[in-house]
């Protein structure tokens, strides 16, 4: 099933250690919590230096989406996200300190329980000619047990097949089909990609409502 997931109708709640907030976009289970989601998207604003929040069992992915980004202090040891560099991979269970650049960071996260599934994290930007107010167009095959796509920058995203057209504005989000494909069509835009694996022996109970 295709659920189609607008950033205006969400609504802020307060990180695992109460040092900030972040806005989940989608997670799996749909009624699961911090303690027990299988897979969680969230996007944070990181307004000043600070410690991330401990999760255990858990794989994780932040990307950049606006700010001059930060030094991610990982156990020690430090990694820049910037703009030229701006995916950064670790695990739950690290201490990890963010130390802003220039100013507050806007980011997408991702995580994944380990025991239960993995992820991969893409990125796809679609660059139609300006001058002549063209789109560009690229199609998308939804391969993962559960995809996402995420539009992190641009005004606006279309989707299209045989069956459904699906409009995103920035920030929104989609979470596809499996095996579905899809033709997107967007001015400018920086597309997310989540994939989300199921264990083998996970696969008949993976679901996202």
């Amino acid at each position: 099933m295709t659920v189609l997931i607008p950033f205006a109708g969400l609504s802020p709640v307060p990180w695992k250690n109460g040092g900030g907030s972040t806005t989940e976009i989608a997670i799996g289970p749909h009624d699961a919590g911090f303690e027990d989601f299988e897979w969680r998207i969230s996007l944070a604003t990181i307004e000043k230096d600070g410690a991330f929040s401990l999760f255990p069992g858990v794989d994780r992915t932040l990307a950049l989406v606006e700010g001059h980004g930060m030094t991610l202090e990982i156990d020690g040891e430090p990694t820049l996200v910037t703009e030229t560099e701006p995916v950064v991979a670790f695990d739950g269970a690290s201490n990890v300190i963010a130390k802003l650049s220039r100013g507050a960071s806007t980011d997408f996260n991702v995580m994944t329980r380990s025991e239960r599934c993995y992820h991969t994290f893409g990125r796809r930007r679609l660059s139609g000619d300006s001058t002549a107010s063209s789109t560009a167009s690229s199609t998308f095959v939804a391969r993962a047990d559960v995809t996402v796509l995420f539009l992190a920058e641009g005004d606006s995203l279309e989707l299209r097949n045989e069956k459904e057209r699906i409009g995103l504005v920035r920030f929104d989000a989609v979470v596809l089909e499996a095996g579905s494909t899809w033709k997107l069509e967007a001015g400018q835009g920086m597309i997310f990609i989540v994939d989300v694996w199921y264990h083998e022996d996970e696969q008949d109970e993976a679901s996202y409502e």
